[in-house]
């Protein structure tokens, strides 16, 4: 009514009412009338906001990549960033929604501009592995950079979501890789058999390390026991050889003694006989008659017969005729024996 109107904004929009050219009120949830004809009122949404990018740069090996992701910031000064862009309320008092495409659109810039230079200097497959180093570099460079400070928002994140390579390289890296995850599979493989193949030669080499080391034991037990049976061959030899001696000791002992025996049998026998000799040696002058008559106690009438045919066998040329009949012979025997 007579241009007269009333606006009413939220906690979330900052606000900023010009009068004449001059900024009259401004602030966060402001309610108020204003006479439209000379006014004029800025409205800034605050809060953070999400805005999707995707731009595309040359790797160092000269390969087009995508890359996309996701920025996050908030309106830090909204009056400064009234004066760069333009968010007066409209007729029906709404926000030209514009001025955040071109918003939008300078971020996307500046993120670009931060990353060509990091891009560039990587080959396509460290690239496509680089996607926190990338939102990284992006985030510093927003931060870093005048333009976005002088929009008046503050950066809270970046996050790169993905990067792409053109179709037909994604073909031929997806073929590369599948080359190489196959050679990688063959050489598993090899490996796993050749494993299988060491494992064999190493458990037939130990088989024949514990064949050879059971031969080396029997060749030491045979060489033990042949030196066992060589010292009991000696010991055998030993022993004879002292029994030898033992006997031969035994035999010249025995020698000894049966020189001994004979020496003293014919010292004794040469002691008889010299007694003897000494004993009969007075008699030697004597006529056995006498010798018979000395003894004439101790000689039978038999003895006395046979003296007598000794004599006349002495005298045999002297006799003429003699005749001893067998019944005086038999008669003579049996009074010796009766006696």
């Amino acid at each position: 009514m007579f241009g007269i109107n009333y606006i009413k904004f939220d906690s979330m929009t900052y606000a900023i009412h010009y009068a004449h050219g001059n900024a009259k009120r401004e602030g966060r949830g402001l309610s108020f009338f204003y006479y439209s004809p000379t006014s004029s009122i800025t409205a800034i949404p605050l809060g953070s906001k999400d805005i999707q990018f995707i731009f595309s740069e040359t790797t160092k090996d000269f390969q087009t990549i995508t890359i996309q992701g996701q920025i996050t910031y908030a309106i830090e000064n909204p009056k400064q960033l009234s004066e760069m862009l333009d968010f007066t309320l409209n007729k029906q008092q709404k926000v030209n929604e514009t001025n955040f495409e071109k918003l939008n659109q300078r971020l996307n810039n500046e993120a670009q501009t931060a990353a060509s230079a990091f891009i560039q200097g990587l080959g396509l497959k460290e690239t496509l592995r680089s996607a926190k180093p990338i939102s990284s570099t992006i985030e510093t460079g927003l931060k870093e950079s005048d333009a976005v400070r002088l929009l008046g928002v503050s950066i809270l994140s970046v996050d790169v979501l993905a990067i792409k390579p053109t179709p037909e390289m994604a073909k031929a890296l997806e073929t590369e890789m599948k080359e190489s995850l196959q050679r990688e599979a063959d050489q598993a493989i090899y490996e796993r058999r050749n494993f299988a193949v060491e494992q064999e030669r190493r458990i037939k080499e130990s088989e024949l390390n514990t064949e050879i080391a059971v031969q080396e034991k029997k060749k030491q037990i045979h060489e033990k026991q042949a030196e066992l049976k060589i010292n009991e061959a000696e010991n055998a030899r030993k022993l004879r050889e002292m029994t030898i001696a033992a006997d031969l000791s035994v035999e010249e002992q025995k020698t000894k003694l049966i020189e001994m025996q004979v020496e003293n049998e014919r010292k004794t026998a040469d002691a008889k006989g010299y007694t003897l000799e000494k004993t009969l040696n007075p008699y030697k002058q004597f006529d056995w008659r006498t010798l018979m008559a000395i003894n004439a106690k101790g000689i039978s009438a038999v003895d006395n017969i046979g003296f007598a045919f000794r004599e006349l066998a002495e005298n045999a040329g002297k006799i003429g005729t003699l005749n001893i009949t067998p019944d005086f012979l038999e008669s003579v025997i049996k009074n010796q024996k009766a006696k």
